[in-house]
């Protein structure tokens, strides 16, 4: 008979270590997805102030074409990216856009000074701070998710109920920075 209370105690305490393991796993990758839906707030609000940058620079600068196509394909390629990594891919991408926006900007005196033109600029540069913060926030998050599904005892756990690998948002080199221009 006491081998029986000892084994139904064992099967609760691995039962209730099982609960507390999974939903520390649920509540971690709830917390990557959360930190990834703030970014995508900002790259949304990053996409919506391109356009006005892009008007604003075109009035002045008539004969760029070839620049704002390749920041509006650039804009649209990122938005329609789906995953982590074909944002973070997406997003290279069109930084350096913004950076070749920039730089035809600094040709035209008049436009640099225009106040419409420097309200966007200081927008968008508050706008990439906060890409920036959001980016750790969620590359935190993340860490913590993975390292809680790496880790013994919680690795068994995830395996089990099939908590998978989530991707960092890795930045490539050239776009570490954010464009400087400077007037």
């Amino acid at each position: 008979m006491t081998w029986i209370v000892v084994a139904v105690a064992i099967a609760v305490l691995l039962g209730l270590a099982l609960v507390v393991l999974y939903n520390k796993l649920v509540r971690l990758r709830n917390r990557v997805e959360n930190a990834w839906s703030q970014v995508d707030v900002q790259l949304k609000r990053r996409y919506d102030l391109i356009p006005n940058l892009v008007e604003t620079v075109k009035g002045y600068a008539q004969h760029e074409r070839a620049t704002f196509e390749e920041v509006t394909r650039a804009r649209t390629r990122a938005q329609e990216a789906r995953t982590v990594e074909q944002q973070a891919e997406a997003e290279n991408v069109l930084t350096a856009a913004i950076g070749r926006l920039f730089a035809v900007a600094e040709a035209y005196p008049e436009l640099r000074a225009s106040e419409n033109f420097q309200q966007l600029q200081s927008q968008l540069e508050e706008t990439e701070d906060k890409i920036r913060v959001a980016r750790q926030v969620y590359n935190d998050a993340v860490l913590t998710y993975e390292n809680a599904r790496e880790t013994v005892p919680t690795n068994l756990v995830a395996g089990m109920f099939g908590f998978g690998e989530k991707p960092f948002f890795e930045v490539e080199e050239a776009a570490r920075e954010a464009p400087r221009v400077q007037f």
